[in-house]
């Protein structure tokens, strides 16, 4: 997964409250994450299950991806991770995975 970025999608529980992010290392993330070991609003709300991502070539398009999402209703944040995560799945394991 190295030399990429990556639009992300945490999630406290299934439907329950949801944080989008972007980041060049997807696996340290979603560990800072599920750990608490920063501040903020996933430590805050219990956004510890990686549900849905998405692969990007470069940080600015990720990032761009992130900023979209941030604004769409909340239908549309959950078809995507429906779409992608139907089970709504932890998917840390599958990317922490060496």
């Amino acid at each position: 997964m190295d030399g990429q970025a990556y639009v992300y999608i945490m999630a406290s529980q299934r439907n329950g409250t949801l944080y989008i992010g972007s980041t060049n290392a997807l696996a340290r993330r979603a560990w800072e994450h599920r750990e608490g070991v920063i501040p903020g609003f996933t430590k805050e709300y219990g956004c510890k299950l990686l549900v849905w991502y998405e692969v990007h070539a470069v940080v600015e398009s990720a990032r761009l991806r992130e900023y979209q999402m941030k604004s769409w209703k909340r239908a549309w944040k959950i078809r995507e991770i429906e779409g992608f995560n139907p089970d709504w799945e932890d998917l840390y394991d599958r990317i922490a995975q060496p």
